[in-house]
């Protein structure tokens, strides 16, 4: 029997349509299976397998919550120390700038004013009529043992060496004041310039002088702080402070550097607040930090025991414009996105908080591979368009 070769083109035809139609049915059995829902998509097993879809149950995780905080470096008052001088007088010299070094009893400055010389000139003649009125008391003390009507002598030099006692006592501490020793002290070493001593080790913050000024002894020449003793000054909102307590642990970090980690344990939570809401937390560095210095700008981290909550493993989670979600399903093949509030994450876990209308414990949910669901639906939404 003859075949014509019209008729076998017409087979070769046919043929070719049959399996372009069965490649193309194949095709779309690999692709996402199209609902009617904008908020849901349908993997088969080998989209699951290809995608890395696993399901599985929320769970009950113990997860610390974290407050964020902000304040500065701060010295406490023991270690800022103002610099004045009992005596008023002329600024002679100064040997201060600020962030300079300090060590304590190095000579920062130096004043003069003739009044220094007067106490010394007062010092030294009291010093003379007491030791004159001392040997007058005593030749008086032996005149009255013999006779009676001396007494009224020996008592009235004995009141005036009392009174020049007290002076000359005044004086002495004025001396010791003037960083002068009273035993040193003649006629022949007077001075009228007298050295102002650093009063602790530390760095300078302020000078407040210049040369040839003269300062009042109510003034502050210069301001110096001990940075032995930085703390943290942690400003906290009001609804926050019930949760901090003394040896709670966090850390702060510069904010030019959030890199660096520098450990801190509270020390004192302030009792005031603010009139925006906030009170103080004062923390202690665990470790001195040469390269800080008060005013210094800081943010900081403490973690909250906030028990057991409902929690996904991070991969379940995804953002969307904005907003958190979660895939749940029943039959763990048909996915619905799920808006969810959630809280703190740690050790792979994300807190979700609870939902009136959603057991989450009693809830199928992809727990593995949700940003592949969600980029299906993406996908499945944009040719819908």
């Amino acid at each position: 029997m003859k075949i014509s070769m019209k008729n076998i083109l017409i087979y070769i035809l046919f043929a070719s349509f049959f399996m372009a139609c069965k490649a193309k049915n194949e095709a779309n059995n690999e692709t996402t299976t199209p609902s009617k829902e904008s908020d849901v998509v349908v993997f088969n097993d080998i989209q699951l397998k290809n995608a890395g879809v696993k399901v599985g149950y929320p769970s009950m995780q113990h997860i610390h919550s974290q407050i964020k905080v902000s304040g500065t470096v701060d010295v406490p008052p023991t270690n800022l120390v103002s610099v004045s001088f009992p005596f008023g007088g002329y600024v002679k010299s100064i040997h201060l700038l600020p962030g300079m070094k300090v060590q304590k009893g190095e000579i920062i400055a130096t004043l003069e004013d003739q009044s220094y010389v007067q106490v010394q000139q007062d010092f030294l003649t009291t010093k003379a009529q007491l030791e004159y009125l001392q040997t007058d008391v005593a030749r008086q003390k032996k005149l009255s043992q013999n006779d009676a009507a001396t007494i009224k002598n020996y008592q009235l030099v004995l009141s005036q060496y009392q009174m020049q006692e007290a002076i000359f006592k005044s004086l002495e501490q004025k001396l010791k004041i003037l960083h002068i020793s009273p035993k040193n002290l003649h006629a022949g070493n007077l001075t009228v310039d007298i050295p102002v001593y650093a009063p602790i080790s530390g760095f300078v913050s302020q000078v407040n002088v210049n040369l040839g000024q003269y300062v009042n002894p109510s003034d502050i020449l210069f301001s110096l702080i001990n940075p032995s003793d930085l703390h943290a000054a942690m400003a906290v909102f009001e609804k926050d402070l019930p949760l901090f307590k003394p040896g709670m642990n966090g850390v702060v970090y510069l904010n030019d550097d959030t890199t660096k980690l520098y450990p801190v344990e509270v020390i004192l939570v302030a009792k005031d607040v603010d009139s925006i809401g906030k009170a103080l937390v004062h923390c202690h560095f665990e470790s001195v930090l040469p390269h800080m210095a008060p005013g210094m700008f800081l943010n900081g981290k403490f973690d909250i025991d906030g028990g057991n909550s409902i929690a996904v493993p991070d991969d379940a989670v995804v953002r969307y414009y904005g907003r958190d979600y979660i895939f749940t399903t029943k039959d763990g093949h048909k996915f619905k996105m799920q808006e969810v509030n959630i809280g703190d994450s740690q050790n792979g876990f994300t807190s979700i908080l609870p939902n009136k209308t959603i057991d989450y414990l009693q809830t199928k949910v992809a727990i593995v591979g949700a940003y592949s669901l969600i980029g299906a639906l993406k996908n499945a939404m944009e040719d819908d368009d």
